[in-house]
């Protein structure tokens, strides 16, 4: 990876996600981050079962799996230019918020889709 360290997605309370983080997430995330053109700073990337209920995530979440990233967007500019990398390194899965942008590429979710909330 050129412009993350792995130590960005591990899980905070048990520093696990080295291992689990999907290579090929972490490979397109590193793709969308050279697109952009701007820094890309990772709230969540892995998460095991007690922080992923703590923070109220789904039982099903991707980042239980370490194929999902939620990235810090907070401004519009930040949102536009995240989203258009994302979907030109090949992400097809997102939501976007007010105040971070998540993105997956868990096979066993429905395909294709995008929402803002």
């Amino acid at each position: 990876m050129d412009h993350f360290k792995i130590s960005e997605f591990l899980c905070p309370c048990c520093l696990r996600g080295a291992k689990e983080m999907s290579k090929g997430l972490l490979y397109m995330l590193d793709t969308a981050r050279d697109i952009a053109g701007i820094t890309f700073n990772i709230n969540s990337g892995f998460r095991c079962a007690k922080h992923n209920k703590e923070v109220g995530g789904s039982p099903t979440s991707s980042h239980l799996k370490g194929l999902a990233v939620d990235i810090k967007a907070d401004t519009s500019r930040k949102r536009y230019l995240i989203v258009k990398a994302l979907i030109q390194a090949g992400f097809h899965r997102m939501k976007i918020g007010e105040k971070h942008i998540h993105t997956d590429i868990d096979p066993d979710k429905v395909a294709p889709s995008m929402s803002i909330y």
